[in-house]
């Protein structure tokens, strides 16, 4: 496959960036005990209709792309209509990998898009400055993603032996929203399904085109809602901040 490759922060397409955000909550919440994280109320809303409302506010987002699963497609359908969120494009159904999920929403962009940001449905503490700071470091260089220092010690181990451990001051937690050239991560997650593969994070992709990709700021409070314990903590965080 030939992949086309410009310029970072120079889009092919005429006329100003134009980022559309794709949410994707097509897990399976098998970490949940029986909990669907996703449409779980945390202070009186479901999980995705408060990180939906993170991406609405943003004056960089032009449009947003919601990433499902079939059997919760009716529910975000209604949910959307019930909270007259206005840059909803489009719902679509996602695939067996992060990675097919992720394409799923890139095929329901609009035509001027010049970047997409990829983020997780079930983050929905990610705040505007997150969020803004990721979008124009792409904007200008072609790939971004927000990042928090790692505070512990990690060990890399070979069947419960200690094998490694990495200088901590060189390790970060990638979060998201991980924003990238439209063209760009189009052409790597590309590569990666024809090449039979599955990742977890979007920069991978692009990384494996030897293409850098620049970390932000991320926050502390960006959690992933994974278990029932991240929900207690996404609630308390929520309450303080509704206190501010």
């Amino acid at each position: 496959m030939k992949i086309e490759l410009h310029i970072p922060g120079l889009s092919k397409k005429k006329g100003k960036n134009y980022c559309t955000a794709v949410l994707v909550a097509a897990g399976s919440s098998s970490r949940m005990q029986g909990t669907d994280k996703i449409l779980t109320d945390i202070s009186g809303e479901p999980v995705l209709a408060h990180t939906i409302r993170c991406f609405e506010q943003n004056p960089l987002i032009d449009d947003i792309i919601l990433v499902v699963r079939e059997d919760r497609r009716e529910a975000v359908s209604a949910m959307v209509l019930r909270y007259g969120f206005s840059k909803i494009r489009g719902i679509t159904l996602g695939g067996e990998t992060r990675t097919a999920s992720v394409m799923a929403g890139l095929d329901l962009a609009a035509p001027e898009t010049t970047h997409a940001a990829i983020h997780d449905g079930a983050r929905p503490l990610v705040t505007q400055s997150v969020i803004t700071e990721a979008v124009e470091t792409a904007f200008r260089t072609g790939a971004a993603a927000p990042a928090v220092p790692v505070k512990d010690t990690i060990k890399v181990a070979d069947r419960n032996v200690v094998t490694a451990t990495p200088n901590r001051s060189s390790l970060f937690a990638v979060q998201t929203p991980q924003v990238f050239d439209f063209d760009l991560l189009r052409g790597a997650l590309q590569k990666v399904l024809e090449g039979g593969g599955a990742l977890t994070d979007d920069c991978a992709a692009v990384e494996a085109l030897g293409m850098k990709v620049h970390l932000t700021q991320g926050d502390e409070e960006n959690i992933k809602v994974t278990t029932p314990l991240d929900l207690v903590v996404a609630e308390a965080i929520l309450e303080r901040r509704q206190r501010l």
